[in-house]
């Protein structure tokens, strides 16, 4: 890339695409990452050029299946626009997110089903490559592991590359809180319980990272202020609900602890429609971690909370409701068949109710 030629901006596009034409997409991509690095040194370039040659540049990198390529780039192009331009940046990074997920969801269907692999980043080992020659496995699920689960990989690793991107830089906040929420559905679409688990550790450690914060600025993560707090809390209602979708009780039970957690830090009051929606999930992973009186105290607050919220609620749906509320509070053991049973914990549970 030692030529100037090369590294000017309009001519960039067209030298990637000659590249391209003779077999060599690796040099194109070269090509505009050179563009790109060049943009710190020199500010006289279109901002607008810019842009398109970055679209130009993932487009490319999802072309050839390079996550780590175009982590490259957009972690350039956050240092050159995050603080001047974010919306330019949050298109490129939406766009690009948008190319993965189209490819992706082309190779799904070009393939007949998912294939069983427990964790995207194990995928095509030697091991699995072996065992698939002496396996007998079928054309079909050859098929699936080399057109379908290379791009599955793809996009997931695209998902975390830019939740790390946009992850401490408060104007990108809903951006990031979007793809959190994009990679939720992604997980449930392709029933990835693995990267599932991982994503909500990724989520639960960047939220821990900004608790930590000492001093925010004004660019950065603020968890005093409101709309923060409630992005933060609809995306952890998103992951509760996705994981009782996919019964990963334990991630529900921790998805539970983390909103609790953001419901304590808020001083708002949160609507009624969203805490009856919380408190009926609430029921249903204590019901299956065989906490009954818990189970019991969220069937009363979704009761109490639906009977204000509904004002025009019919007696045979209020009826309803309550023979639940009646049925999960008989379901729950008596105190002296469980000696270990916290008689603390049952007073404050029930203060909670009552409130």
């Amino acid at each position: 890339m030692g030529s100037r030629f090369f590294t000017r901006p309009e001519n960039a596009i067209s030298k990637a695409d000659e590249f391209i034409k003779v077999g060599k997409p690796a040099k194109a991509l070269d090509t505009l990452f050179d563009v790109i690095k060049s943009k710190k040194r020199n500010h006289n370039f279109s901002e607008k050029l810019i842009e398109e040659i970055m679209f130009r540049y993932l487009e490319l990198c999802v072309d050839l299946k390079k996550s780590h390529v175009a982590k490259e780039g957009l972690f350039q192009y956050r240092n050159m626009c995050q603080s001047t331009n974010v919306a330019s940046l949050a298109s490129v990074v939406q766009g690009y997110l948008n190319m993965a997920e189209k490819r992706t969801e082309s190779a799904r269907q070009e393939s007949a089903d998912s294939v069983e692999v427990d964790d995207l980043e194990n995928i095509a080992t030697p091991e699995m490559i072996m065992l698939s020659a002496v396996s007998g496995e079928g054309a079909q699920d050859r098929s699936d592991r080399t057109i379908l689960m290379p791009w599955v990989k793809f996009l997931w690793e695209s998902y975390c590359q830019c939740l790390e991107l946009l992850r401490t830089n408060a104007r990108v906040e809903r951006l990031y809180h979007s793809i959190a929420i994009q990679a939720f559905k992604f997980c449930l679409k392709y029933q990835r319980k693995t990267e599932f688990r991982k994503l909500c550790d990724k989520l639960r450690n960047h939220l821990d990272l900004i608790i930590k914060q000492q001093n925010p600025t004004a660019n950065t993560i603020n968890l005093n202020s409101p709309e923060t707090q409630q992005w933060n809390l609809d995306t952890r209602l998103v992951q509760l609900d996705a994981a009782i979708q996919m019964e990963l009780w334990q991630e529900a039970y921790k998805a539970v602890e983390d909103i609790h957690g953001l419901m304590s830090l808020s001083k708002k009051t949160f609507q009624p429609k969203m805490m009856a929606n919380y408190y009926q999930k609430l029921a249903l992973v204590f019901w299956k971690s065989g906490n009954l009186l818990f189970h019991a105290a969220a069937v009363f607050k979704h009761f109490q909370l639906t009977r204000d919220m509904k004002k025009n609620l019919s007696p045979e749906e209020s009826a309803r409701m309550a023979s639940r509320v009646l049925a999960a509070c008989l379901s729950v053991p008596l105190p002296s068949q469980h000696p270990e049973f916290d008689r603390s914990e049952e007073r404050r549970v029930g203060k909670e109710c009552r409130s």
